[in-house]
């Protein structure tokens, strides 16, 4: 490198930028010490700071910087006693800019080259991840005299520079905390020396850009829709900037979770989701989560849907299922709805610690308008500290209600409550119905179309005789099908 600064000293030489009074002085002069190198804040200008020397023959100096691995002239100061300049150098924003110095005397002789001094660069980047601006900077070079600390110097919106922090002199990083969303920061880095003198850094300026994590986010609920897919919403709070979120589902009541979707953008609604992959047999727990810097953080509760099971015994059905899970409130009830062909209609409403339910099928049998009744649950969320009230529902759980008839063949209509009236049991509600009762003589005792409508035992008003009569029932099910039954009915009169 030196070799290359006196190339182009000689190449100066030659095209006559260097004095020369016609003697044939051939000594050099004494190289100088470059002794600071520093950027002026009051005017951005690079200065420049050597030792004097005394020769009496000395004509001035020549100065130079090195860029890209080469050397470029700055300027020649023909003036024996000068011991400094300044300059503005457009690229001090940019880099580190290094130079180094040379004597000349009138003769054209030129010294060695002094040694090299770097300006310290200096830049401030907002690390919205920590919440801190990242200070960095070029080392000083330490000769002739040692570093021995740096001071990051501050100013906020314009403010007075502060003594922000201090690091050692081998050190190239401060961070400055506690800082306030959207203001500005300026920032000078001095390296102090050992002479008490000290290398200011270019300006540099950054603006705090804060991270404000969602102080919550609320699972609204997991339910289960009628293809058995599982719809989950969360509210998230409007205060966070946050906006990727992750989602993450557990298959049973342990094991790691997995994420499954991660979303991007918040616009403050309710961001919700649909498990397409989920299985109706199986219980699935759900959590959202801000994802800040690649991390995790802000966890919701987690939200688990209802799996219902159903177990048909002939005479009654019973409902299984498992407690929702979990709230950030509490669930207040679970209802049971019940599809008995006109639509989902609440059947009762039970306790938030049941997960149990039956249901007597003689006591429905007659509400029935098609061959099987299906039930759902739903789950209701009650003390809500965001004021969010949650609604989960089960899937759907069917079974066939056997289309059973049942004739009674001994009837005792005596008034004593016992056996008064005469009907026959259905386990299903016929479209068309026609009961008739007549005597041996076939005469018509009685007649309905009404399935709900009993005999009472009389014949225009009259007790019918004890003994046999005749019954035929004509009717259809629900599912289309034609029942024709006859049969007899003994009467019983004690």
């Amino acid at each position: 490198m030196n070799k290359k600064l006196t190339y182009i000293l000689i190449i100066l030489i030659s095209l006559g930028v260097l004095p020369s009074n016609g003697q044939t002085d051939e000594e050099q002069p004494a190289a100088p010490t470059l002794l600071l190198t520093s950027i002026n804040q009051e005017n951005g200008f690079t200065e420049l700071f050597w030792t004097a020397n005394t020769e009496p023959d000395l004509a001035g100096y020549a100065l130079y910087n090195f860029r890209n691995g080469e050397g470029y002239i700055i300027d020649s100061v023909f003036n024996p006693s000068a011991t400094s300049y300044s300059f503005l150098n457009l690229y001090a924003d940019e880099r580190p800019e290094c130079y180094v110095i040379a004597a000349f005397d009138n003769a054209r002789n030129i010294s060695r080259l002094s040694n090299g001094l770097c300006t310290i660069h200096a830049k401030a980047s907002p690390d919205p991840c920590n919440n801190i601006i990242k200070i960095t900077w070029s080392k000083y070079q330490s000769y002739p005299y040692e570093v021995v600390r740096y001071e990051i110097m501050a100013s906020e919106n314009g403010g007075p520079f502060l003594l922000a922090g201090q690091a050692g002199s081998e050190e190239t990083a401060f961070s400055l905390d506690n800082i306030t969303d959207g203001s500005r920061y300026d920032f000078i880095i001095k390296a102090v020396l050992e002479n008490g003198q000290s290398s200011s850094s270019n300006l540099t300026s950054a603006v705090a850009s804060l991270t404000t994590p969602p102080q919550w986010i609320n699972a609204d609920y997991a339910t289960v829709t009628d293809d058995d897919e599982i719809e989950l919403s969360f509210h998230i709070d409007p205060l966070s900037d946050i906006d990727t979120f992750a989602l993450e589902r557990r298959s049973g009541f342990s094991g790691p979770f997995q994420q499954i979707s991660q979303f991007t953008g918040n616009d403050m609604k309710p961001l919700a989701y649909t498990d397409r992959s989920a299985s109706p047999d199986e219980i699935y727990f759900y959590r959202l989560s801000a994802v800040i810097c690649k991390q995790n953080a802000a966890t919701s509760n987690t939200a688990s849907n209802l799996h219902l099971t159903l177990t048909n015994t002939g005479n009654e059905i019973i409902l299984k299922w498992n407690r929702y899970r979990q709230w950030r409130g509490s669930v207040s009830s679970y209802t049971i709805l019940a599809d008995k062909g006109n639509g989902f209609e609440s059947e009762a409403t039970t306790g938030s610690a049941d997960t149990i339910f039956s249901v007597s099928i003689p006591d429905i049998m007659y509400e029935l308008n098609k061959e099987e009744i299906c039930f759902r649950i739903r789950a209701d969320e009650t003390d809500n500290p965001f004021g969010i009230t949650g609604e989960a529902f089960s899937g759907i759980v069917c079974t066939t209600i056997e289309e059973v008839v049942t004739v009674p063949n001994i009837f005792t209509p005596d008034g004593d409550g016992i056996n008064d009236f005469f009907r026959p049991v259905i386990t299903f509600t016929p479209s068309e119905y026609r009961l008739i009762i007549a005597d041996r003589r076939r005469d018509t005792l009685f007649e309905t179309r009404d399935y709900t409508e009993s005999w009472d035992g009389t014949a225009g008003g009259s007790p019918a005789p004890q003994g046999v009569v005749m019954w035929y029932l004509r009717m259809t099910t629900s599912s289309g099908k034609i029942i024709d039954r006859t049969g007899t009915l003994t009467i019983v009169r004690r």
